[in-house]
């Protein structure tokens, strides 16, 4: 299974060792929600809102962050995002949790989000197109691979020892800056003249807008995966906030043990899938990860209370995850200009975020009025639209680029 990622580039496997090391301290993001509903003590509505309207205020630094990526060095971006985000994550672990602290904690969150377009757009331009499935699915892989163990420890450590989180997660992001900095060099795109290459043209110059009419189907793709996104991310706010108040303090610690489930499962499965899934085209990947996540979610809803179920849940779910999040960076990158890539993973940020943001009010909003069971109805709802909205997107797609279906 591993075999499949022998003979890539150097970079594609510098940063996926260096998503691997910041993955390592990923220990704040997962328990924001703890953080505030149980350090600051806020409410579960308000917990929503206020998740919301720093996703509203990330969208136009992340739209700003895939611009730069199409005219400057993507590597440079990134290494600057990242040193903020290590200063910021750094002084979180020396001051007492503050709304001053959260404050801190959102601008670094801020850079974290600003250069995923640059990740996504580098590891496109360093790849040919028939390299990408594996590219992607390696460094989604490396991620998570580091992403095992941080949330349990952040999970134990919660309690008494929020500080350390902060600071293991400074260094984390300091370690992977190092390594990129000395260790990517040619970033120059791949240029290429097959027939399936022929929608990413170079077209420089002209406008973004331009670029999105002529490509209606990519708006589409962009819309399902934001949608994909905004149920997805029930996982860090609805689930933790019911096992807070099903399991009281031990909460923390299970949410922490269920999240490096899904690291784990990533990491176990991400070959295999890749592998068994290569001869499948992009929309029919997307719409299995879509569906295998709202499947998992419902799983969760209706079996709430019972331990065991939570970790076959989050299995079922986390399949669904690398359907959809290894497929997503070559879906896009095979159907857009080359000259437009940082822009386009921008908007879809954007698109993603604000939907993302917007749903999780939806949903605060019915957890607060009307309970658990209500909010649970909304997402699974919202969820199986988007896999009819996924199945009628992938049709469309071979309409509109034969040539992939060669």
């Amino acid at each position: 299974m591993l075999d499949q990622y022998k003979g890539l580039k150097q970079e594609v496997y510098v940063l996926s060792f260096g998503r691997l090391v910041s993955g390592l301290g990923s220990m704040i993001w997962p328990m924001m929600t703890l953080i505030l509903s149980q350090k600051m003590h806020i409410g579960a509505k308000e917990v929503a809102w206020l998740l919301s309207a720093a996703m509203i205020v990330m969208a136009p630094a992340v739209y700003l962050g895939g611009k730069i990526a199409d005219i400057r060095d993507k590597k440079t971006t990134i290494v600057i995002l990242n040193i903020i985000s290590v200063i910021c994550y750094g002084m979180c672990a020396f001051i007492p949790m503050s709304w001053f602290a959260i404050s801190v904690i959102f601008i670094a969150s801020v850079c974290q989000n600003m250069e995923h377009p640059d990740y996504t757009a580098l590891l496109a331009d360093v790849t040919t197109t028939d390299e990408r499935d594996r590219a992607y699915s390696l460094q989604y892989m490396c991620a998570n691979l580091g992403l095992v163990l941080a949330p349990t420890i952040s999970g134990f450590l919660f309690k008494n020892y929020l500080w350390l989180a902060f600071l293991i997660n400074a260094l984390s992001i300091l370690s992977a800056t190092i390594l990129i900095f000395f260790m990517v060099k040619d970033t120059t795109p791949v240029v290429e003249t097959t027939r399936i290459a022929a929608y990413q043209k170079d077209r420089a110059g002209e406008s973004l807008r331009t670029i999105l009419r002529e490509n209606k189907v990519v708006v589409l793709f962009i819309l399902v995966m934001s949608g994909y996104y905004a149920v997805y991310q029930m996982y860090v706010y609805l689930m933790p906030l019911d096992l807070a108040v099903i399991h009281g303090d031990a909460g923390a610690v299970i949410y922490g043990s269920v999240t490096s489930v899904n690291c784990l499962v990533v990491v176990l499965f991400t070959p295999l899938i890749t592998r068994i899934s290569a001869n499948r085209h992009e929309p029919d990947r997307i719409t299995a990860g879509v569906a295998l996540m709202v499947a998992g979610f419902a799983l969760f809803a209706i079996c709430k209370g019972i331990i065991p179920m939570y970790y076959i849940s989050m299995t079922v779910l986390t399949w669904g995850e690398i359907f959809a999040l290894t497929t997503e960076g070559p879906c896009l990158s095979r159907r857009i200009p080359s000259s437009h890539r940082g822009q386009i993973n921008g908007i879809f940020t954007v698109i993603k975020t604000l939907l993302s943001s917007a749903f999780q009010i939806a949903v605060g909003t019915a957890y607060g009025d009307l309970g658990s069971a209500a909010a649970w109805i909304v997402v699974l709802a919202v969820g199986a639209m988007f896999i009819i909205l996924s199945v009628a997107t992938g049709r469309m797609d071979k309409i509109e680029y034969p040539n992939l279906y060669e």
